[in-house]
């Protein structure tokens, strides 16, 4: 069966809608909003209303934050895009190239220490002055010996 769109559809949503429909809390678009993320309008009694885009919006959020990418970068990448426009595949290809490359320089980044790790495994000292995890280039050494890492910071009190 061919789908019709219904004619009745609203041009503008509730948060509480958006929310229902994006999965996130009515507090999160006010956020997002605040963040610049996201825009909204007031109706005559000064509630707000988002355009259906925002859904659209919200989604790449959502898919940046999983992905682990900050709220800012978003922020800044979404900046080019005007607010009532459906992005394209290749505005898309281009809002998340430079998220590829962080994406790619942290993976190198977890590849290194997984591998540093297997080679504390490996060995089973967890030497203080040896290990690239907890002391790369023995760096601890320029604070004195004994158990740095384990005691607390002291305070001027317990001095």
């Amino acid at each position: 069966m061919k789908k019709v769109r219904n004619s009745t559809m609203k041009s503008v949503l509730t948060p509480g809608e958006v929310a229902k429909r994006s999965g996130v809390a009515v507090s999160a678009l006010h956020f997002y909003e605040q963040k610049g993320l996201i825009a909204s309008s007031r109706n005559e009694g000064n509630q707000r209303r988002y355009g259906r885009d925002v859904l659209r919006r919200v989604a790449i959020i959502k898919v940046a934050q999983r992905i682990g990418i900050p709220l800012g970068t978003v922020a800044e990448s979404l900046r080019d895009v005007p607010v009532g426009k459906r992005i394209s595949e290749k505005e898309w290809a281009t809002l998340t190239a430079h998220w590829r490359e962080e994406l790619d320089k942290r993976i190198a980044t977890l590849a290194r220490l997984r591998n540093d790790l297997d080679g504390c495994i490996g060995c089973g000292c967890l030497s203080m002055r040896d290990c690239p995890l907890r002391n790369p280039g023995d760096k601890l050494a320029e604070q004195g010996t004994g158990a740095i890492l384990l005691a607390p910071p002291e305070t001027e009190e317990g001095k």
